[in-house]
C-alpha cells in the first residue's frame, strides 16, 4: 500500500519512520515544498520506501486529481491548520482516507458530506489532542459517574538540559504556534458551569497550579484552549463538576510568560520600524528560535496526565493515566516528534487495516479502538501507567 505524507517537518520525520517499519506500506511518498532538504534527511536516514516530491497544496489547480494520480491509500497530513481543510476536502474527493493530528475545528463541516461518499477523516491524532483523549476515553470508562476530568500534556527539555536555557523551555514544536496559543481564550468548566479565562490571563497565579510525576518532579501547569468541547464527546452528564486541559512546563514559566504577554510583545499586529513592518511575536519567534534549540545529545519529554474522577460502584474514586516518553538517541527523534508522528502513523495504519471503518470526521475518543491503540503505542516504546485511587473527603487513600 502507498501513503501520501503531507509535511516534512519535526513531526512529520516521525511518521516516515514509522511507516517505514510497517509491513503494510510498500511506499511512502513525502510532500513538501523543500525536496533538497527532505531528499538529504531520507538519504542520511536510509530510508528505503519513501521518496521525495514537491508539493504546494495551496497552489495545486486540482489537489484531488493530484491525489488521484499518485494512487496512495491514505493521506497522513501534517502540514498548518490553515491547510487542513484544504487537502482533507480533497482527500474526500479523490476517495481517500485523511489523518491529521491537528484540532477537529473546521474540518466538522466536511461530516455529512464524508459520510456522503463513505469517506473517513480522522484528525486530532497527535499528542495533545491525541493520545491524551484516548486516555481519557480509558479513564472516563472506569467510573460509573464521572465528575472531574483534567487533562495535561507537554513538551519540556529533559532535566538534565533545562537549566541551560534562559526559560527552561527549548523547541521541539514550531515556536510561533507555541507564542500563539500563549494569548488563547481557554474554557474549562468550574462548579458544574462554563468558565472562560481571558487569553491574556491564562498566566495569571489564580489560574496556575503544580502536579507532579514521579522521577521527574513538579512541573507547572496552565488553561490550554476548549475543554467545554469535549463534554459532548465524553459523553459526560449532569454530574460533572469539573474539567479542564491544561499544557505542562517547568515552574517559573508562567511568571515570565504573564509579564511577556503584559508587555504586549506576543501581540500579532505589525509595527513599524525604521522601514519594516513585524508583529512583535514575528520578532520574538524570529530572534528565539535559533536561541532555544536542541543540542545534538540533549532529550526532551513529552508528558501527559488524565486524571478522572468520581464514583464507582458507589465509592469515591479517582483514575489517572500518566505518559512519559524521551527523545530516541538512535533514531534522533524527539519524544515529541514520536508521540505526535507516530500516532499518526498509527491512525492510518489502523484505517488500511480496517481496525477502523466508520465514515464521517471521527473523533479517536469515540472511534479508535483503545486498547489496540495502547499496544501500538507500546510497541513503539511509548508507555502508559495507570492507576486507581479510592478516595475519602476528597483526598486520595
Amino acid at each position: 500500500m502507498k501513503v501520501l505524507l503531507l509535511g516534512i517537518g519535526l513531526q512529520g520525520k516521525a511518521v516516515i519512520h514509522d511507516l517505514e517499519q510497517s509491513v503494510m506500506i510498500s511506499e511512502i511518498i513525502a510532500a513538501d515544498l523543500n525536496i533538497s532538504d527532505t531528499e538529504q534527511y531520507l538519504k542520511r536516514m536510509g530510508y528505503s520506501k519513501t521518496r521525495a516530491v514537491q508539493l504546494d497544496v495551496a497552489l495545486e489547480p486540482d489537489l484531488a486529481k493530484t491525489f488521484t494520480a499518485m494512487d496512495v491509500r491514505a493521506v497522513v497530513c501534517m502540514l498548518p491548520i490553515e491547510l487542513a481543510l484544504t487537502v482533507a476536502k480533497a482527500a474526500l474527493e479523490a476517495g481517500i482516507p485523511f489523518v491529521s493530528s491537528n484540532y477537529t475545528y473546521q474540518l466538522k463541516e466536511l461530516d455529512a458530506l464524508a459520510k456522503e461518499k463513505g469517506g473517513i477523516i480522522l484528525p486530532e491524532m497527535g499528542l495533545d489532542p491525541g493520545i491524551d483523549l484516548i486516555m481519557g476515553r480509558l479513564a472516563v470508562e472506569q467510573l460509573d459517574e464521572v465528575h472531574g476530568l483534567y487533562s495535561y500534556g507537554g513538551g519540556i527539555p529533559a532535566p538534565e538540559c533545562a537549566a541551560d536555557s534562559p526559560v527552561k523551555y527549548k523547541i521541539s514544536w514550531i515556536f510561533d504556534r507555541v507564542l500563539a496559543v500563549y494569548t488563547r481564550e481557554a474554557r474549562c468548566i468550574k462548579n458544574g458551569e462554563v468558565f472562560i479565562i481571558p487569553g491574556n490571563e491564562i498566566f495569571y497565579p489564580e489560574n496556575v497550579h503544580e502536579i507532579e510525576f514521579a522521577g521527574i518532579g513538579p512541573v507547572e501547569a496552565y488553561p490550554n484552549g476548549d475543554a467545554e468541547r469535549y463534554v459532548e464527546i465524553f459523553g459526560l452528564g449532569k454530574g460533572l463538576k469539573e474539567m479542564g486541559r491544561f499544557a505542562l512546563r517547568w515552574p517559573g514559566h508562567s511568571r515570565f510568560w504573564r509579564k511577556m504577554v503584559a508587555l504586549g510583545l506576543l501581540d500579532d499586529t505589525p509595527v513599524q520600524i525604521g522601514d519594516a513592518e513585524i508583529s512583535p511575536r514575528s520578532f520574538l519567534t524570529r530572534y528565539l528560535t535559533p536561541r532555544l534549540q536542541y543540542g545534538k545529545n540533549e532529550r526532551d519529554l513529552a508528558l501527559l496526565r488524565v486524571e478522572a474522577w468520581g464514583l464507582k460502584n458507589g465509592r469515591k474514586v479517582k483514575v489517572t493515566y500518566d505518559m512519559i516518553d524521551y527523545r530516541d538517541p538512535e533514531s534522533g527523534l524527539f519524544a515529541m516528534n514520536r508521540t505526535v508522528g507516530f500516532t499518526s502513523a498509527i491512525g492510518a495504519l489502523m484505517i488500511l487495516s480496517g481496525q477502523i471503518t466508520l465514515t464521517g470526521v471521527l473523533s479517536p475518543v469515540r472511534h479508535v479502538p483503545p486498547d489496540v491503540f495502547i499496544r501500538e503505542l507500546e510497541a513503539r516504546g511509548i508507555h502508559i501507567d495507570y492507576k486507581i485511587e479510592e478516595q475519602v473527603n476528597g483526598k486520595n487513600q
